[in-house]
């Protein structure tokens, strides 16, 4: 499920990934907050199945925080457990594998990828 709580547990896990990357551009960044489109029709059921992705928004940077366009990619356990109103916190991978997210700082865009 797609809430404030998944939003706040998202936030956490980027910032942590950070962290632990070895990219000398992003080491120093940290989340300041994810926040869910205002449009609720792009996060049903439907149109994750379809699409396989969503796009949020996030707050990043080193000191000021810089809106970022972040589309969230589901893999097919997170599509598996959204279709069941499961929990996805599971399917955001262990943040020590940088291979997870990708982030463009020049566009302004950050893509995770779930399980």
């Amino acid at each position: 499920m797609l809430d404030q709580d998944f939003c706040s547990f998202l936030e956490y896990k980027i910032c942590s990934a950070f962290e632990d990357a070895n990219n000398v551009n992003t080491k120093s960044f940290w989340c300041d907050g994810v926040l869910l489109s205002e449009s609720a029709k792009c996060y049903s059921q439907k149109y994750v199945n379809d699409n396989r992705q969503v796009k949020l928004k996030a707050f990043i940077g080193k000191s000021e925080q810089t809106e970022y366009e972040l589309t969230l990619k589901f893999g097919n356990n997170a599509l598996s457990k959204y279709a069941s109103n499961s929990d996805i916190q599971e399917c955001i991978p262990n943040t020590a594998v940088e291979k997870w997210f990708f982030i463009d700082i020049e566009k302004r865009k950050i893509e995770i990828q779930l399980d």
